[in-house]
């Protein structure tokens, strides 16, 4: 091997590290955003980088066939580690031409793509997008335009989210393609004021429906973390999302061929929380804080909200008890009164796919006093969304612990339990249940009764109390066998089934038998 092969690799390597160039950097960093090198270095444990496919480019050579200039491809692909454990990155890199993806590929021959190595290698896959997508100055480099078939190259994507946990970072203006693999993971996150997604942007908004709107109104995190949930967390900074993507990764395993790492967090197990016996207030028009409950159940320290700003009527999150990581869901009567609205039941569904799919015990915290009613409800298709919640419950098979903590109603209610697999509820002495409420039902009941009555609010009044007489929880215990506990005792309930859960998590490595749905 020359010393001339040497150096030109070396030069090659040198160009490449300088992305678009001085000026497109500057350009870059006077957005207030980091390039994606800085980006991985925040990310990846330090020394752990190994890039590959850093030559592919575009080349000029002078007339005696030397180099002259080399454009790398706008993506920084490589396998690194995050907190020791392997992962694949790729990075989009906005430097170069926008991070498009006209750059086009290698075709025959072509070394396989950073979701393909992570298939292979069955490690987390991170996306870090600021990418345009494809762009129309990527036909004239073509010299011709093409049909869409770009499944032939996300086929992969779909593929990884049976196998490794995938993230997805919104770090810019993500257009086109990558703004579907923004929500092709099982968690994404956004940046606060640099970060927008969508199909087309507002030059192709304005050419197809003719008006004007800017980027933030049309694809920020306003909009797609509280209203489309498209987006489940959002950072003040692009350091933080980079740290919210290490946090999350460490509660999930490497793949879904091993279970997820337990780690010391000196809390103990048998724990109690006394102050969970005076959560619930006595008057049912009051609430509690369902935030405290999560909080008081979990090692301390150790909770990871998915999407806060999004179906606020449920809390989902991963935390971990004794060490273990597990999923908890928990009612918030703050917001519609707790009652599972589409969003809410649509957040629910996804951490219970990422439960199911990741060998993690699910914690639910019911407080549910069923469907959101309304017409804004039937509207939203409220019926579908409830027979896709009822329908995914039935089919999961991760280890599931329900508390009751107050309500249970109706077809919601039935969706905080499993007749199958290693299930186990709790009640407590605060719980009520039924078909539905009972302030409702009589009403609808004994229509006729309280119509034709001399005083029918008085008699309202009376059929109620007659049956609030019936829902003390200790009544169903009679007759079912249902378990009512202590509320101090719950972490320790919690803590005891997470423990024997693992023999069966142990079981169940592999895909799951129902695949992951973005």
């Amino acid at each position: 091997m020359s010393t001339d092969d040497l150096e030109e690799l070396e030069q090659r390597i040198e160009l490449g590290r300088e992305m678009g160039g001085a000026d497109s950097v500057a350009f870059h960093h006077g957005r207030g955003k980091l390039t994606v090198r800085e980006r991985l270095d925040l990310l990846v444990d330090p020394g752990s980088m190994e890039e590959f496919g850093h030559l592919q480019g575009h080349a000029t050579y002078d007339e005696h066939n030397r180099l002259a200039h080399f454009t790398p491809r706008g993506e920084v692909n490589a396998m690194a580690s995050i907190d020791g454990r392997p992962v694949v990155v790729s990075g989009g890199d906005f430097t170069v031409r926008g991070g498009s993806a006209s750059t086009g590929h290698g075709g025959l021959g072509e070394e396989l793509r950073p979701q393909e190595r992570a298939r292979e290698w069955r490690v987390p896959y991170i996306r870090l997008l600021d990418a345009a997508g494809g762009s129309v100055r990527g036909f004239e480099d073509l010299g011709r335009t093409y049909l869409p078939d770009g499944n032939a190259f996300t086929y992969p994507d779909v593929e990884l989210l049976n196998l490794v946990p995938v993230v997805s970072a919104v770090l810019g203006s993500v257009a086109g393609l990558p703004a579907v693999n923004a929500c092709m993971a099982h968690w994404n996150i956004m940046v606060e004021n640099t970060s927008q997604i969508f199909p087309g942007g507002p030059p192709v908004v304005k050419a197809a429906l003719g008006y004007d709107i800017t980027k933030e109104e049309l694809g920020g995190p306003e909009i797609h973390t509280r209203v489309s949930g498209c987006v489940d967390n959002l950072a003040a900074t692009e350091a933080d999302a980079l740290d919210q993507i290490r946090r999350f990764l460490s509660y999930l395993p490497t793949s879904v061929y091993e279970t997820a790492p337990r780690v010391e967090t000196g809390d103990p197990a048998d724990r109690t929380a006394p102050e969970l016996r005076t959560l619930v207030p006595d008057n049912p028009r009051r609430v509690h804080d369902a935030r405290k409950l999560v909080e008081a159940v979990v090692d301390r320290g150790s909770l990871f909200e998915i999407a806060p700003f999004y179906g606020r009527a449920r809390i989902t999150a991963l935390a971990r008890v004794d060490g273990y990581p597990v999923g908890i869901m928990a009612n918030d009567p703050r917001f519609n009164g707790g009652a599972t609205d589409v969003d809410s039941g649509a957040k629910a569904s996804r951490l219970m796919q990422l439960c199911d799919t990741f060998h993690l015990p699910l914690i639910s915290l019911a407080d549910e006093p069923g469907f959101l009613v309304g017409i804004e409800s039937e509207r939203a298709g409220i019926e579908r969304a409830g027979a896709r919640l009822v329908a995914l419950t039935c089919r999961t098979r991760m280890p599931w612990i329900t508390i009751v903590i107050r309500r249970l109603y109706g077809v919601a209610g039935q969706c905080h339990h499993r007749p199958s697999g290693m299930f186990r509820r709790y009640a407590w002495p605060s719980a009520r249940w039924g078909s539905m409420h009972i302030a409702g039902g009589a009403s609808a009941a004994y229509r006729r009764e309280i119509a034709s009555a001399d005083d029918p609010e008085a008699k309202r009044i009376e059929i109620e109390d007659r049956l609030n007489a019936l829902a003390s929880p200790f009544r169903t215990a009679e007759a079912t066998g249902q378990d009512i506990v202590d509320p101090a005792a719950t972490r320790p309930l919690i803590a005891r089934f997470v423990h024997d859960a693992q023999r069966i998590l142990a079981t169940q490595l592999g895909p799951p038998p129902v695949p992951y749905f973005p």
